[in-house]
Parts: structure tokens; sequence; C-alpha cells
């Protein structure tokens, strides 16, 4: 399973190449675990423009750590009559994460550990939502959450 991520940063100062480096690890390996193929844009953004984003798309007027916006809730036999043989040519976009990084550092101080974990956790959470997973019933979530402490624990994102 191969993934192609893109990174956005839209948030100053940027964040570091070896954070960049761990949340491209946490989601190349959530993609082999998940056995999915495609392309991701993760794109790295202020509280101000979270907080945007989250009251213009999910009515919910505050700063969040993370949101996810998947491409493919069409459903492939959708796209394959309007696509046709096409379908076979294209990317499998997966869609977008958005992640504020000073909710990310605020969280990881709140948690008490560290703001590569943190950031792992985020993209691999936003990550798991492209793929259709949610936590808004007790199974849900602690499937979600499962899923996404076996991903993070194989690149060794633990807690600290």
């Amino acid at each position: 399973m191969s993934i192609e991520i893109e990174f956005i940063q839209e948030y100053v100062p940027k964040v570091p190449e070896n954070v960049l480096d761990l949340v491209s690890r946490a989601l190349t390996e959530a993609a082999r675990v998940e056995e999915v193929d495609g392309e991701v844009t993760v794109t790295f953004v202020g509280n101000e423009r979270i907080h945007e984003l989250n009251r213009e798309y999910r009515g919910i007027d505050r700063p969040t750590d993370v949101l996810s916006f998947a491409m493919n809730e069409t459903g492939e036999d959708e796209m394959e009559i309007f696509l046709g043989e096409d379908m076979e040519e294209m990317p499998n976009m997966l869609g977008d994460i958005i992640i504020s990084v000073p909710k990310a550092k605020e969280q990881a101080e709140e948690y008490g550990h560290s703001f590569e974990r943190e950031m792992g956790f985020l993209a691999v959470h936003g990550f798991l939502h492209l793929l259709g997973y949610d936590h808004e019933t007790k199974e849900q979530e602690k499937e979600m959450f499962g899923r996404q402490e076996e991903i993070l624990n194989r690149v060794r994102l633990t807690r600290d």
C-alpha cells in the first residue's frame, strides 16, 4: 500500500521537517494497516483559520484540533459511471486533513506528551475519518481509538 502526502504550511512558524517526517511515517503506516492507496493533503493552520472552517463546514463556532474533508464520499460506483474507463487512471484522492498547530501544542502540554506525538495522533485521527471511521457512539469510538493506538504504537508514538 502506498500513499502520497502533500503538506501545506499556512501556519507560521512552519512545522519542522522532523515533525513532517514523523507525520508522513504515521500516515504511511495508517495506509498500510488500512490497506489503502491514495493521496492526502495535510494543511497546517492556526486557531483562527480552523475556527473559520469549523464554523463554516460543521456549524461549530470554536477552534478545533483537526478537521477532515473526504473526497471519496460519492462512492466508487457513481464515480465509475461518471468517469467510465478513465477512473482507472485517476488517483485515489482520499481528502484533506487540516491540523491546528497551536491547538496541537496546547493539547500536548495538557495531556503531558510530546508535540510530535500529538501531531502524529491528529494526523492519524484525521486520516481514519477520511476512511469513514467515526466516534459518534461508544462502539465506534472504541474501534477508531483502538485503531489509532495500534497505528501510533507501530511508529513508536506512544504516550510519554
